[in-house]
């Protein structure tokens, strides 16, 4: 089982602190409505500086790489930035950062300046890894996972909210959902910069950042090399693949099967959402009672697996029923296995340790959802609009016998 270093007596004796709290559970809940309420509208946004639904489907999924290659590059600067200044400056950075991305991906008018909207939101796009070690900064180890489910819940709250708001939005225009976005994202950092508390004390802080922190590269391998960690993150990493290139062709997936607007997308988002409070609100305490983090996790990998094949088949027979089906599934699945990643890697490191991993298990995010909307978009093309979700089930497949191999050896 994973281990903190931290004192024992330390985390028992250790209060959760009600303002941070608060502030990082709003944060979370307008993060998940900044980050969905433009996923109606992308392939929208791209249609017009297209020629057919084939390179339609490549630029909305190369507009996501881009993101996620500038995350990679960008979160073990900020999650050392971080552990050496603190997480209230870097979280205001990334939220501002995001902010100006969804203002210049909304003003469009070419496609070099979605990109460029994309790449600024992504070069600050630390924001979530940042979020996550403030709340382990402020929560005891053995309490993480609980806490962890609480932010996946506010984030389906946000998650709500937001498509049903972007699709409502697109009415008035397909950029406007992006301006709400910044504009919600900008509240943010009003709020942070008077309420927001800093999590990280000065005697935990980093004492110097080395060149080395700061390569994504030199990174991944460190964290690669740690015994109790590689597992776990190879076995997200090839679940991360298909998630990240499911999410990217999610709306031209319902365009293309369905002939879905963007009203109706923005609804089955915001459904999703929904789902996701249930599982945290009703379902995640009653399994971490019986099962380990672990257990949770491949209970929920499964359930993707199970999510996709009805995906799948339901592009094949053209039949949305089964679709949604299958996404209630992957949601569940996706919902329960957020928490307990996340609870198991933040009990693996010491608090002046928390935005490294962090940042570097952010990156390695950011590498799969890079390599997932590539891999996902050609084969979306070439072989057909099930190939994505079938992609998703040989990899997570592969990914569950490393997890539980891992399970046992950490025992």
């Amino acid at each position: 089982m994973f281990k903190s270093r931290s004192q024992p007596t330390q985390n028992t004796e250790q209060t959760v602190d009600r303002h941070a709290l608060i502030f990082g559970l709003i944060s979370v809940f307008l993060c998940g409505i900044g980050f969905t309420i433009i996923a109606p509208v992308v392939p929208f946004l791209v249609q017009p500086y297209t020629h057919n639904p084939g390179e339609q489907a490549v630029m909305v999924t190369l507009l996501t790489s881009v993101y996620a290659f500038c995350v990679f590059f960008a979160a073990p600067v900020l999650g050392a930035l971080s552990d050496k200044f603190g997480r209230r400056p870097l979280l205001i950075l990334c939220l501002l950062g995001s902010a100006i991305g969804y203002f210049v991906f909304g003003i469009g008018g070419a496609l070099w300046v979605l990109f460029a909207g994309r790449i600024i939101e992504g070069i600050t796009g630390g924001s979530i890894s940042t979020i996550f070690a403030y709340f382990a900064d402020i929560i005891p180890p053995e309490q993480r996972t609980k806490y962890f489910g609480w932010v996946s819940a506010v984030v389906g709250a946000g998650t709500i909210i937001g498509p049903s708001v972007g699709g409502l939005l697109a009415k008035f225009g397909y950029a406007v959902p992006m301006y709400f976005g910044a504009a919600i994202t900008l509240l943010n950092v009003i709020y942070g910069l008077f309420f927001m508390p800093e999590s990280l004390s000065k005697n935990n802080r980093l004492k110097e950042i080395t060149i080395v922190r700061l390569n994504p590269f030199s990174q991944l391998a460190s964290l690669l090399s740690m015994k109790n960690l590689n597992r776990l993150l190879i076995s997200a990493f090839l679940l991360w693949i298909p998630n990240g290139s499911m999410q990217a062709v999610f709306s031209q997936f319902t365009m293309d099967s369905f002939s879905w607007k963007p009203v109706i997308i923005g609804l089955m988002f915001s459904i999703m959402g929904f789902q996701d409070i249930l599982s945290q609100g009703f379902i995640m305490p009653k399994l971490l009672k019986k099962l380990s983090d672990q257990q949770i996790a491949v209970l929920g990998m499964v359930s993707e697996i199970i999510g996709y094949g009805f995906i799948a088949v339901s592009s094949l027979l053209a039949f949305y029923p089964l679709f949604i089906v299958g996404m209630f599934i992957f949601g569940f699945g996706d919902s329960i296995f957020g928490p307990s990643f996340n609870g198991m890697l933040s009990k693996s490191v010491d608090s002046s340790e928390q935005g490294r991993i962090q940042g570097g298990s952010q990156s390695i995010q950011a590498l799969a959802r890079m390599i997932g909307p590539l891999i996902g978009g050609q084969i979306y093309v070439s072989l057909g609009h099930a190939a994505p979700a079938v992609m998703g089930i040989i990899l997570i497949a592969a990914a569950i016998p490393v997890l539980y191999k891992r399970a046992h050896v950490t025992m």
